[in-house]
């Protein structure tokens, strides 16, 4: 038998945190990892190394485990930056390892293959930590770390660079495993009460569920019985209770009804949320005088909003805590009545705004067990229904770009499928965005995961297109050339449908997942009809950019 080497050691370090599977694009400067993931686990072999980093955050969020990426140094490192800070702002675990030159050469600046200047710099710049291996007899242990520092929520993504010689070294297999963080201690016993008093006085309470609310679904859903609250959530927190209860308004905070229901409310917990900016109108959303914020960051609280009570600490915990302080509720007998018919106008308002895309919205809903991940590039239909209307039950199966960038929706679905074999994955994704990353359609012909690609076809950017037409006086690089999808399907071995009526959604999206592998479906937007009210991104223009201003909502 051949001694280990680095390869066998990081196969030995997934293995013990239940990986299966690793994404990643193989290079002189990867070899020894790459065959010993391939041999041993499964490799998946991407075509870009942005969409390497991309599929491990999304096999990430739809498994609950450690993502992994492999790339190649210099070059390849850079091409997986934009990825990272994907995962960064999502707060996604990935163990990104990207190769390095040998080590006797690091820095010199020699021009080695592959050399970059300060690779780990910019490593830095878009993971939560960033390492390089200098010592062969240190890699386990840096290896380890690394993947408990990705794991430890807040969790993020943890970048490693490993250069080839030490890769190749010789390795002792300990079958040490990764350490396990513990929680933070619950906030002050006075911080606790004082909470659990207003939320127990309140007359008409909200609850905020953000992504740190989801590792603590069954806490929130007995404070909200308790308390017989409403809730809102940002688009990380869908799902923290299934959006078919009808307590869950979702994430309409900015739409009128969301307004109406938050300038009703009287007291709002929110559980980990960044009260980002496009989920509170640049922040010019108004949310009730009594503001009890709870986060895992002990910066978040205030960050954006004022709380009269800032709680730190791990969400589950203190639900708990909360929940064991509240024996009764002062919340009005009508106030689930009212948060209801806020859910219903918020829904029914954008059903009439998206005109024949409820169809399809309908048609996906219907034909999609619970279970299944429903990934969503950046394109108008997931920032309209796909975002809102498209029911969530489960937060690992709610899968989309958290820091808004196009292109990456394809990557995450396939890691997601892969990592959720059993059930099939549903993509929504623009041409102009799929065209980012249309090398990809190879790595889903390859894999064949149950995946179902929808293309909303509409020739380019149709965000900024709409955009362009309400406040410019012409059109500047949004209208794109789109291609043949049933040729280039048939080019890459997979089967086509279109959808280009209302009574095409339902069949041919039943069709598609029902199938045992992956199907590209083309919705000819043309064809289909215009919404009824265009969609435009939730961005200002000062009026110096389109001499008339505006405030795109």
């Amino acid at each position: 038998m051949t001694q280990p080497n680095g390869g066998d050691l990081l196969v030995e370090t997934l293995r013990g945190l239940g990986v299966d599977t690793v994404f990643g694009i193989v290079s002189v400067h990867n070899l020894p990892l790459v065959e010993a993931v391939d041999r041993d686990l499964r490799f998946v072999p991407v075509r870009h190394e942005a969409a390497a980093v991309n599929a491990a955050d999304g096999y990430a969020r739809a498994t609950g485990r450690l993502g992994c990426a492999l790339t190649s140094t210099g070059t390849g490192a850079g091409n997986a930056a934009g990825s990272l800070i994907e995962s960064l702002s999502s707060g996604t675990p990935v163990l990104h390892i990207t190769g390095q030159i040998d080590s006797e050469y690091l820095g010199s600046g020699r021009g080695f293959i592959h050399e970059t200047k300060d690779q780990l710099g910019m490593l830095r710049a878009v993971s939560t930590h960033a390492v390089t291996v200098t010592d062969a007899a240190d890699a386990g242990d840096i290896l380890r770390d690394a993947a408990a520092r990705a794991l430890t929520a807040p969790h993020g993504p943890v970048s490693v660079e490993w250069p080839i010689d030490l890769q190749f070294a010789p390795q002792q297999l300990t079958g040490t495993p990764v350490p396990v963080s513990s929680p933070p201690a619950l906030p002050d016993p006075a911080l606790l009460d004082e909470a659990a008093a207003l939320l127990a006085a309140a007359h008409r309470p909200l609850v905020w569920a953000g992504g740190g609310a989801n590792s603590a679904r069954p806490e929130l859903a007995a404070l909200l019985d308790a308390l017989n609250a409403g809730l809102v959530t940002s688009n990380s927190g869908r799902g923290s209770v299934p959006e078919s209860d009808e307590r869950v308004l979702g994430n309409y905070a900015t739409a009128p009804a969301g307004r109406a229901l938050l300038a009703e409310a009287d007291v709002l917990l929110s559980i980990g949320t960044h009260f980002r900016s496009n989920e509170t109108a640049d922040y010019s959303l108004e949310l009730p005088s009594v503001h009890i914020q709870l986060d895992l960051d002990p910066a978040a609280p205030g960050r954006v909003y004022p709380p009269t009570c800032a709680l730190h600490g791990d969400a589950a915990a203190v639900l708990t805590a909360l929940l064991e302080r509240i024996s009764s509720s002062g919340t009005e007998t009508d106030w689930p009545a009212r948060v209801r018919k806020a859910r219903n106008d918020a829904r029914s308002a954008q059903r009439h705004a998206i005109g024949p895309q409820a169809a399809v919205n309908d048609a996906i809903r219907d034909a999609c067990p619970p279970a299944s991940v429903i990934a969503r590039d950046v394109t108008i239909p997931s920032s309209t229904w796909g975002n809102r209307l498209l029911e969530i039950t489960d937060p690992a199966t709610n899968v989309f770009p958290r820091g808004g960038g196009i292109g990456q929706g394809l990557a995450m679905g396939i890691g997601a499928a892969l990592g959720r074999p059993d059930t099939p994955t549903v993509v929504i994704a623009g041409d102009g965005g799929l065209a980012v990353h249309l090398g990809e359609l190879l790595t889903l012909a390859q894999e064949r995961p149950r995946l179902t690609l929808l293309v909303f076809n509409d020739g380019g950017y149709g965000v900024l297109r709409n955009m362009q037409d309400t406040h410019f006086p012409r059109r500047s690089g949004v209208d794109l050339t789109t291609p043949d999808f049933a040729a280039l399907a048939a080019a890459v071995g997979l089967p086509y449908s279109r959808i280009a009526t209302e009574a095409d959604a339902g069949p041919v999206i039943k069709e598609a997942i029902a199938s045992d592998g992956p199907t590209l479906v083309e919705i000819d937007l043309a064809a289909l009809g215009p919404m009824n009210t265009p969609f435009t991104p939730p961005v200002k223009l000062p009026s110096t950019a389109t001499g008339q201003g505006g405030d795109l909502r």
